[in-house]
């Protein structure tokens, strides 16, 4: 049977709405009070036509993510419960280091890759700081060398022997001070191998050179806390996200800003840079506070090109991308899941692909780089992600199902290796360089050659009256006063020490002047 028409025209709440607009404006030319009559099996068909997705072919679309087995996890790690917004955990082929809790001082911990299991509670530490540690990160050539930021104000550089640690580490291979209040974030440079940029609550970012061991520029442009720092592909642009809710793309050698978006719609947290596609990619919240992600050109931030909704959970949103795949991850802290897209340069641009759902929170994430992957599993992405609850650390593996045992070359082109395209005077002189390829074809076997030299410091004195006028500058900041009253502690614990050992030699001295008299009086 035919069904009875619909008469469209007299429901007025389907005309007071645009949910389908040609099916409910009259054309211009009918009478007032004529009727439009639909069939309901013609409306229902037209509507299912009209709102259909488009499909999109990936060979990313049935990514899955793979928890490693209790054998592979690490537990019992003293994870911080810092509420600062940070992984608190760093990766690479080698080892992985974590933030722990520790009193007194800042320190974490190194732990060799391929010794998971249960931490022994006495497991050697590096403490050197002097205040809680906020960042670390692995310097991405050398895989012994690691940076490490402090409330103390410090950034320092240390060197983890091979095999791990055997003690606890308290010297640092270099010491670096310059900002005023403490540091939150670190970053070394992409394709340089002696620059690294920290950025502190003192609302600077500072470019070390770390073959002379001193900052070589200041970037003075921000008026609030950094929360995020992000290069390009070949490290010549720098982009920024502040609390001031402004988004920047700086050049990093002048400090020149080039870019600035003033974001009030959205409200950016965490930016990050989308390899060679000349996009960023931002994560913050909406003005109806739910969790978003935007799509920026760089060279035009006056609008995003697209910005979604995910949810309306309240835990920061930390984005990963990996340019050898354009697969974009979303982590949000204090949640259990991991989103992934797909990133293109032609509409929709971000194309969800699937969800990672586990129901332990996560404190942060640490990344594996792409030398250290399995690359016989198809593995292309692999997190360490750290449940604080448990004192665990947890591998979750990204894997692209394939049937094939052979190496898969689309879905493992040339990647970023681990030598440097250049120095550190290089970069500072103005040359700009892509990475160093390299294939994973047949496995990383390659050892680097390089090896890290801290400069060696010539130490200059102004003795006036005994008191050496460079050593006592009167500090600026209360944490510089900090700093000079934990030192002179030391000294002072230092001195008594030497001084009580002398007072023992003196008494021995005495005693043994003391037998000789009374042996031999007439030969004194």
């Amino acid at each position: 049977e035919i069904p009875q028409p619909l008469c469209l025209w007299d429901k007025p709440c389907l005309t007071s709405t645009s949910y389908v607009k040609c099916s409910l404006v009259p054309p211009h030319n009918v009478p007032l009070g004529f009727r439009i009559l639909v069939y309901p099996w013609a409306f229902f068909f037209s509507f299912q036509m009209s709102w259909r997705p488009t499909y999109r072919s990936s060979k990313f679309r049935n990514v899955y993510g793979k928890v490693g087995n209790r054998e592979h996890c690490f537990e019992g790690i003293p994870i911080t419960k810092n509420v600062h917004d940070n992984h608190f955990c760093a990766v690479n082929s080698k080892f992985v280091a974590v933030v722990t809790e520790s009193a007194g001082g800042g320190s974490f911990i190194v732990i060799p890759v391929s010794q998971p299991g249960r931490l022994d509670s006495h497991y050697p530490k590096v403490c050197g700081h002097q205040g809680n540690v906020l960042d670390i990160k692995w310097n991405p050539f050398f895989e012994n060398i690691i940076a490490s930021c402090s409330e103390d104000t410090s950034v320092r550089v240390w060197e983890i022997p091979e095999g791990g640690l055997r003690r606890n580490m308290t010297e640092a291979v270099l010491e670096l001070y310059g900002h005023s209040r403490r540091v939150g974030l670190i970053e070394w440079h992409p394709t340089s191998s002696g620059i690294l940029f920290s950025a502190g609550y003192d609302y600077k970012i500072l470019i070390w050179n770390l073959e002379i061991g001193e900052p070589v520029k200041m970037i003075d442009c921000h008026t609030d806390v950094i929360l995020s720092m992000s290069f390009n592909t070949d490290g010549s642009l720098l982009a920024t996200s502040c609390k001031d809710k402004k988004l920047r793309v700086i050049e990093p050698r002048s400090g020149r800003v080039l870019q600035q978006a003033s974001c009030k719609n959205h409200r950016v947290n965490r930016v990050v840079f989308l390899g060679n596609m000349k996009r960023l990619l931002t994560t913050g919240v909406s003005r109806w506070n739910t969790r978003q992600i935007a799509l920026w050109d760089q060279e035009d931030l006056s609008m995003p090109i697209v910005d979604e909704d995910i949810d309306g959970l309240s835990g920061l949103l930390f984005p990963f991308y990996d340019a050898d795949t354009h697969m974009l991850y979303l982590a949000g802290k204090g949640d259990g899941n991991i989103r992934y897209f797909e990133i293109t340069t032609e509409k929709p641009y971000i194309q969800y692909l699937m969800e990672f759902r586990s129901p332990a929170p996560q404190k942060g994430l640490g990344v594996m780089p792409k030398h250290g992957l399995d690359v016989a599993s198809c593995e292309v992405f692999r997190f360490y992600k750290l449940v604080t609850l448990k004192g665990l650390i947890e591998p979750i593996s990204m894997i692209v199902p394939r049937r094939s045992d052979t190496y898969q070359e689309d879905i493992y082109p040339m990647t970023a290796g681990t030598e440097p395209a250049l120095s550190a005077s290089e970069w500072l002189s103005g040359i700009d360089r892509d990475p160093v390829l390299m294939s994973l074809k047949d496995g990383y076997h390659r050892p680097n050659q390089l090896v890290f030299k801290a400069p060696v410091k010539e130490k200059k004195t102004m003795v006036v009256n005994g008191i050496d006028l460079l050593e006592n500058v009167p500090p600026r900041t209360e944490n510089e006063l900090l700093r000079m009253f934990f030192r002179q502690q030391d000294e002072l614990r230092r001195l008594k020490e030497e001084l009580t050992t002398k007072d023992v030699r003196i008494r021995q001295l005495e005693l043994e002047l003391n037998n000789l008299k009374n042996v031999s009086p007439n030969n004194v």
